[in-house]
């Protein structure tokens, strides 16, 4: 058997800022947007490298979901993207004036800092 985790759904306030966030900012890649209804679409979005899981950008349609823009786990980080080139990537976080939480830092797993997307979702850089 062969399983691997393909999407992450990370609940945004608009679809297009999100794209937009995600792709000039930090590079992404805008895999799909494809129309579903009038208010729904399939956004994919993803890292540049091979493999790499992609996020499900899914517009909040209820008050629930919008109580969880921005705070998706309750304060800690959310995601972690790991990169090659640390300092390149944390000097881009800065070019694009993207708040860093904490760091960074040296653990035994590598270089991190910690970021915050456009709604607040922490992230952790590992580098």
């Amino acid at each position: 058997m062969n399983h691997r985790l393909m999407h992450i759904a990370l609940v945004v306030a608009d679809y297009d800022e999100a794209i937009a966030w995600y792709t000039e900012k930090l590079g992404f890649t805008l895999i799909e947007d494809t129309r579903l209804s009038d208010v729904k679409r399939w956004v994919l979005v993803q890292p540049s490298g091979e493999g790499s899981c992609q996020l499900l950008l899914a517009k909040a349609a209820t008050d629930e979901q919008k109580s969880r823009v921005g705070n998706q786990t309750g304060g800690r980080v959310f995601l972690f993207l790991h990169t090659d080139d640390f300092e390149k990537d944390h000097q881009n976080l800065m070019k694009h004036n993207i708040k860093i939480v904490r760091g960074p830092v040296v653990e035994e797993y590598g270089k991190v800092l910690v970021f915050e997307d456009l709604y607040g979702n922490l992230w952790d850089l590992i580098g």
